[in-house]
């Protein structure tokens, strides 16, 4: 009897998930019922999931509403094929922008229902008049009673209770932005809209049997069959199934002749039997549309990395997506396809982030907008923003509010009305709010998507369907992950530099020319990694000189145990250990020395799971595929777990092993497949990493420049610009005859580009090339002001940034020139006054500037000093007793510092919060130090600047660190430039920036907790 029920997928409306919505169907005796969400289909495929499992027959459709939150009818689908006819209907809406009619199209699978409100003088076939149970009254005008045979039951539910009543309020309240008591009684439903026991609500409606059997009837004649167990994805790539498999073939065996010559024995073998699974599970179409969007990008020039866990195959290799080989790495196809998978594989390709949107478009206009489409995600309410919404809808000041969101909850106010805050925000946990785009996942489909789905339309122009990507792998899609990388713009830009600068082609894409060079692997062993992906953050460079990691293999093994959940699951400290000393541990079992020998007998990735599933455990390698995927959390069987888990302890008891070594590999295996990484995808990452090294080591000006230009990495600009000057660039503030937008380059000059002017508007940076560009260099500031539609605001900024330093004039005579160009100025009459009226020249006075004027000028512009080093700012001329380059010779001594601030990394421990620390010494070389809670307390961080450091030096497997036990921030230098004014000299010094990151996790586990036993068992 209920044909009209929301979830809390009716975004900001309704209250109930779905599991609940069904549960409580189940406890009131439903065996028909209906999910009508708010204009969305999101929750509709698991409904049917949960219903089906329940007992209880799944009805799906749609409530229309217009865009003033007005229910129009709502629409139920008879059939599959009616859920494509809402589904359009919405979509033109949606994305053409379509206006949603008063009342349904003429629908051919659909039924619909009106409200009371909203009834059409004519009711088509299929078309019904819903009627609450307090409208009952109105059945005995004559009008109603002609129309009795299309009037049906309307009990909605919203909500469970008055609680979620309230919170139903409270959630139309943030979706109107207004306070709770501004709120009017059509914005919200009704308290009654619950479940009641079937009999019940049939108990209001006796006297009305015509009602019943109407409803009945509608119950009977929808019905939503779905199959969950067959792929959706487009499935050819021809055409047919067979001539996919003969061009596929084609390709993999001139790919494979290209990849490995003739007579390579094993990697044909390799090419057959990946050929045999891939065609056996239809998945050829799959390959060959990667392979297209693939070649369509090699013919534009562009550089992609296909990486994850397509690079396990042999064949992605031969076509040229990948350029992992897995013979090398000893790389298992099972872990990206085997026979026990339903669903394709999915490939994730990055390329940069400026030519991604290119292949978008690609990818839409030649397989058609009518069967691509982004996925969607559920962004739900989080800690932070709950607070902060809920405690604008009790009128909370914004003062409040702040504090609500960056508190923890224990030192919030102790007041009834934040007391309401914590109620309702604790119920909207986990409760979806919005609906945006998956960052990198596309749906090609097989039928038009909107069989599927309904449509949106973001701001970023590409559609996405109404549903996740988990939903989207339990109905048969497998996405392709199309990202995007600011390390391929690195790479792409700093090539094209080279070329520019030097004449100089590289061809990076030839992976032989980094991978195996001496002088790379030399800077990789030494942690001088500042800008190449993936190896500069701080924790890699330590991990890398902990390593002495100066080859391609120890890199790809660097790439996979600097991943979080392998540090917390303590293979990270048990890999360095066994690396820096083989001789000092016993391989477990010889299983573990013949399979994981590479990495010392530790799973450090999820094929090596696999390995121990497989020649531990007897399992086969889907088997073992199995286990790891329900581990990782991918899979979402714990029935398909527990029966592989049996299959483990049976097979190990067949092959001889002990129950109690048994155990223990399961155990390890069990602490350890949550956290891994796809070794095929650190080897990607590894392959990249070596590309913008090799970069870094021979061109480093170009590379540094590029990576400038694709707004930096890990680090804030500053630390790009200090490695330029490092690797001998000089570096120079904007110029207005020599600079771009983007930051430039001749020879070994470097001019900063316009765009990192923060005060500057972005159109009048980009302006000032693009006229250079078309009528030649600016020939005075006069002429500058004649040809660039700017006020004065903007040109002091270049003026004190240095912009006219070709005119030989300095910063106070242009200021007062400039000022005298533009008193009284209107921009309509530039060409007119400027052209007829020339400048008076005044004799000015010579006015002495401070040669650290400049400097104090940058850090307001920029950020950061350009024209002098940060020390050379500071008030002592001390600095300190050792530098970076010798912390290695005082292992256990102390030291005594003076260090520039990079950054600080957060880290949660057992006796509280410690920071990492990362540093510049006057030489220009990093080190990093340790910050412990106790001494935090008393000598914490106090923003960017240079710091007096003392500490003890830790040497830990080649690594420096230093322990710090007092520090003292540093003074710079009165600004000069505000000489006379006592009480704004010290203002700037406050923009001097540190970059810090926080950690959200709990802590890592120390050594005694890990529990890998260092001998055979």
């Amino acid at each position: 009897m209920y044909l009209n029920c929301h979830s809390f997928y009716s975004l900001r409306y309704g209250t109930l998930s779905l599991d609940e919505l069904v549960q409580q169907a189940k406890a009131c005796n439903v065996t028909a019922l209906a999910l009508t969400d708010i204009n969305t289909v999101t929750g509709i495929y698991d409904f049917t999931k949960a219903c089906q499992k329940a007992g209880i027959k799944p009805i799906v459709g749609m409530e229309i509403r217009d865009d003033a939150n007005r229910l129009l009818y709502i629409a139920l689908a008879k059939s599959r094929a009616g859920i494509g006819e809402i589904c359009r209907l919405l979509t033109a809406h949606n994305c053409d922008g379509r206006e949603l009619s008063e009342t349904a199209p003429v629908f051919k699978n659909v039924i619909t229902i009106y409200p009371v409100g909203n009834v059409p003088k004519q009711l088509k076939e299929n078309e019904y008049v819903g009627i609450r149970s307090d409208q009952l009254n109105i059945l005995i005008r004559p009008e109603w009673k002609e129309r009795m045979d299309q009037l049906v039951i309307l009990q909605p539910v919203t909500v469970s209770n008055k609680t979620e009543h309230n919170l139903h309020r409270i959630l139309r309240t943030i979706d109107q932005n207004v306070i709770l008591s501004k709120l009017v009684e059509d914005d919200y439903c009704r308290a009654d809209e619950i479940m009641k026991p079937q009999h019940e609500l049939l108990a209001v409606y006796r006297d009305y049997p015509q009602l019943i059997a109407n409803t009945v009837k509608v119950l009977e004649s929808c019905d939503f069959e779905y199959d969950f167990t067959t792929p959706k994805n487009k499935k050819h790539y021809t055409g047919s199934k067979e001539s996919d498999i003969k061009l596929l073939t084609g390709l993999a065996e001139a790919g494979l002749k290209k990849r490995y010559g003739k007579h390579h024995r094993a990697a044909h073998q390799r090419v057959e039997k990946e050929l045999k699974v891939i065609h056996e599970l239809g998945f050829s179409g799959y390959f060959l549309i990667t392979w297209d969007i693939v070649r369509y990008s090699n013919s534009l020039g562009f550089m992609h990395i296909g990486r994850g866990s397509g690079a396990n195959s042999i064949i992605a290799y031969c076509l040229g997506i990948t350029d992992i080989c897995p013979l090398e790495l000893d790389l298992y196809f099972e872990r990206f396809l085997n026979l026990n998978r339903k669903t394709p594989p999915d490939f994730d390709i990055d390329w940069s982030w400026q030519e991604r949107d290119t292949i978008l478009q690609y990818i839409f206009d030649r397989y058609g907008k009518e069967h691509v489409a982004f996925c969607g995600t559920n962004v739900e309410f989080k800690y932070r923003s709950i607070f902060r919404e809920v405690g604008k809808v009790f009128g909370l000041p914004k003062e409040e509010l702040d504090a609500l969101a960056t508190n923890p909850v224990d030192r919030h106010d102790d007041n009834s009305v934040v007391k309401l805050v914590h109620k309702y925000g604790k119920l909207l946990e986990k409760y979806p709010n919005q609906r945006s785009m998956h960052s990198c996942g596309i749906i090609i489909s097989e039928e038009p998507i909107t069989n599927y789905t309904a449509l949106e339309m973001p701001p970023k122009g590409f559609p996405i369907v109404q549903f996740d990507m988990h939903i989207a792998e339990d109905i048969g899609f497998e996405k392709f992950d199309i990202l995007s990388q600011r390390g391929i713009g690195h790479i792409n830009d700093a090539v094209k530099l080279i070329k520019k600068n030097k004449g100089i082609n590289v061809d990076i894409r030839d992976t032989s020319l980094s991978k195996d060079e001496k002088l790379c692997n030399d800077f990789l062993s030494r942690g001088q990694t500042i800008g190449c992906f993936y190896i500069e953050s701080p924790a890699m460079r330590g991990l890398l000189r902990r390593l002495k990691c100066d080859n391609y293999k120890t890199l790809v093994a660097a790439s996979s145990i600097i991943r979080p959940g392998v540090a917390q699951s303590g293979m990270m400290k048990e890999y360095i250990f066994r690396h820096n000393y083989p001789d000092q541990f016993e391989y477990f079992h010889e299983v573990f020395k013949e399979h994981l020998g590479d990495t010392y007998g530790i799973m450090v990735y999820q094929e090596d799971v696999i390995k121990i599933a497989m020649h531990f455990g007897g399992l086969s390698a889907p088997d073992g595929d199995i286990l790891r995927r329900a581990m990782s959390g991918k899979g979402r069987s714990l029935a398909a777990l527990q029966k592989v888990k049996d299959n483990f302890f049976a097979s190990c008891e067949a092959k001889g092993h002990p129950e109690a070594l048994s155990r223990e590999v399961y155990r390890q295996i069990e602490s350890f497949a949550g956290y891994s990484f796809c070794k095929a995808h650190s080897a990607s990452y590894a392959v990249e990493s070596y590309q913008s090294l090799y970069l870094k080591v021979y061109y480093p000006v170009e590379f540094m420049v590029a990576v400038i230009n694709n707004m930096g990495g890990f680090y804030r600009t500053e630390v790009y610009v200090h490695e330029a000057k490092m690797s001998g660039a000089n570096m120079l503030t904007p110029c207005v005859n020599k600079g771009e937008y983007e930051t430039t380059l001749y020879g070994i000059d470097i001019y900063l580009g316009f765009m990192h002017l923060q005060s500057l508007e972005s159109k009048i940076g980009k302006l000032i090339p693009e006229e250079r560009k078309q009528n030649g260099d600016y020939k005075s500031l006069e002429d500058f002001i004649n040809r660039i539609p700017i006020g004065i605001e903007g040109v002091q900024i270049l003026i004190f940034i240095g912009a006219f330093r070709f005119t030989g004039k300095n910063k106070n005579e242009l200021l007062v020139q400039a000022r005298l160009l533009l008193v009284n100025f209107k921009p309509e009459n530039r060409n007119l006054m400027l052209l007829q009226e020339p400048v008076k020249e005044y004799k000015l006075p010579v006015l002495e500037r401070s040669p650290f004027e400049d400097a104090f000028d940058e850090i307001e512009l920029l950020g950061f000093t350009v024209s002098c080093s940060p020390f050379d700012l500071l008030q002592t001329k001390y600095r300190g007793t050792v530098m970076a380059k010798d912390l290695v010779n005082y292992h256990k001594k102390e030291v005594k510092m003076l260090a520039y601030l990079i950054s600080r990394k957060h880290v949660p421990t057992k006796r509280g919060t410690m920071y990492f620390g990362t540093w510049i010494d006057v030489e220009g070389n990093y080190f990093d130090t340790a910050h412990f809670p106790d001494t935090l307390e008393k000598y914490p961080f106090q923003g960017g600047g240079c710091y007096l450091l003392l500490g003890n030096v830790e040497v830990d497997y080649h690594f420096p660190t230093i322990t710090v036990t007092k520090m003292a921030k540093m003074p710079f230098i009165p600004d000069p430039r505000y000489s006379h004014d006592k009480q704004r000299q010290f203002d700037v010094h406050r923009q001097i920036k540190e970059d810090v990151s926080m950690t959200h996790r709990k802590p890592y586990p120390q050594e005694h907790e890990i529990g890998l036993p260092r001998h055979k068992m």
